[in-house]
């Protein structure tokens, strides 16, 4: 039975930092936006500061317009085309005297000059809406002049010190570290980067984590009983935290907020969006049409043991469904209706169908099978993914 979100609740939202990874957070409150999920509070750290920040101040269009717009010039003070070579590991590529010269700034300057930054903060940050704003907000620092972790209210923080506190919260170790009104401070990342304690300490009972799996530390709290935690995260590695690409950047947003619709709309799949109508059981009818060839290929495919011992049902449920499990890795409490998606969403890959859209099982199907007769026309035989969707649908 579908686990089914409930819209009538409010919601604490946790976001972790992560640098240029953070763009998926802005993704996943657009289909909360959409959706109408109520957000009560939001607690961040560095990016995920960043981004509770422009959440409260509720000006979609320009949160997105930022990441769209993202460069490593935005971020710190660098030459755009070599940084991302640097990021991208294409060392031949560079020009040397430009890498020198930046080194040596680095090491005069105390780190990476992160003014532009600053600018950015300046130019989107409106401290007046984010205090004014329906929803809480708190953010994480760490205090190095007084050696703790401090966590700021933006409703209680002293008049025109929000946009310092940011900068403070986003104080990445490479970054220059320059004083903020006599005190230094560094990324509240490196002490609890996953900040969920921020809302369970002030009475938040339901509560959304986003993680993006930034550099930092995750701080072991205890979860009261009464405490609702849902975890929301991509399957996919986002990027380097230090990839400010636009490109990246707008596939992460899309990718948050398709991730975000799976949760809130209780889609199948792991990779593909699949509003499923099926019960576990018709899933469990499907795949026992599988044929014993096309179950042996598909053994010998994932290179896992094919001496099937058994006979008939017995033998798939008994040997071959596990293997297959345990082939697509859908850990010890899988289920069958898991296992058949993860067989078709196999096959939509090898296929090359597009993955960001939400589809009904019987389209998704459907393409799958109109795109596997095609390949049939093209190139005159069936591969083993064709043979099984032939077997299962």
């Amino acid at each position: 039975m579908k686990k089914t979100f409930d819209f009538d609740k409010e919601y604490g939202i946790v976001l972790e930092g992560g640098g240029a990874k953070g763009a998926y957070q802005i993704g996943v409150w657009k289909a909360f936006l959409e959706c109408g999920v109520k957000i009560k509070g939001v607690s961040g750290v560095s990016v995920g500061a960043l981004n509770g920040a422009l959440i409260c101040m509720g000006n979609y269009e320009k949160a997105v317009g930022v990441w769209k717009n993202i460069s490593y010039s935005r971020i710190m003070k660098v030459d755009d085309s070599q940084m991302e070579k640097l990021v991208n590991r294409r060392f031949k590529e560079l020009n040397l005297q430009t890498v020198t010269e930046e080194g040596r700034r680095f090491i005069i300057d105390g780190g990476i000059d992160v003014t532009p930054l600053r600018q950015l903060i300046d130019e989107n940050v409106d401290e007046k809406a984010i205090r004014e704003s329906a929803i809480d907000f708190i953010m994480g620092t760490f205090s190095i002049s007084s050696m703790k972790e401090l966590e700021i209210s933006a409703k209680e923080a002293e008049d025109g010190y929000l946009k310092d506190y940011l900068m403070a919260s986003s104080n990445f170790p490479l970054f220059k570290n320059e004083k903020l009104h006599g005190k230094t401070y560094l990324d509240g990342g490196i002490v609890n980067n996953v900040p969920i304690d921020m809302l369970i300490n002030r009475g938040y009972k339901n509560i959304i984590v986003v993680r993006i799996y930034g550099i930092g530390m995750e701080k072991k709290i205890k979860i009261p009983e009464d405490v609702n935690i849902i975890y929301l995260a991509p399957r996919i590695n986002l990027c380097n935290i230090l990839e400010f690409n636009n490109k990246k950047a707008a596939r992460n947003i899309t990718l948050g907020y398709y991730d975000a619709l799976r949760l809130l709309h209780s889609l199948s799949g792991r990779n593909y969006y699949i509003d499923a109508a099926r019960s576990e059981m018709e899933h469990v009818s499907s795949l026992l049409k599988l044929e014993e060839d096309h179950v042996r290929q598909l053994l010998t495919y994932f290179k896992r043991d094919n001496n099937i011992t058994g006979s008939g049902i017995r033998s798939l449920m008994e040997e071959v469904f596990p293997q297959m499990a345990a082939s697509f890795k859908l850990g010890k409490n899988w289920t069958y209706s898991d296992l058949y998606f993860s067989i078709i969403e196999y096959c939509a890959r090898k296929l090359k169908i597009k993955k960001y859209k939400i589809y009904t099982e019987k389209e998704f199907l459907n393409l799958i099978q109109d795109k596997a007769i095609k390949v049939l026309q093209d190139e005159g035989s069936y591969d083993i993914y064709m043979n099984l969707i032939k077997s299962i649908t």
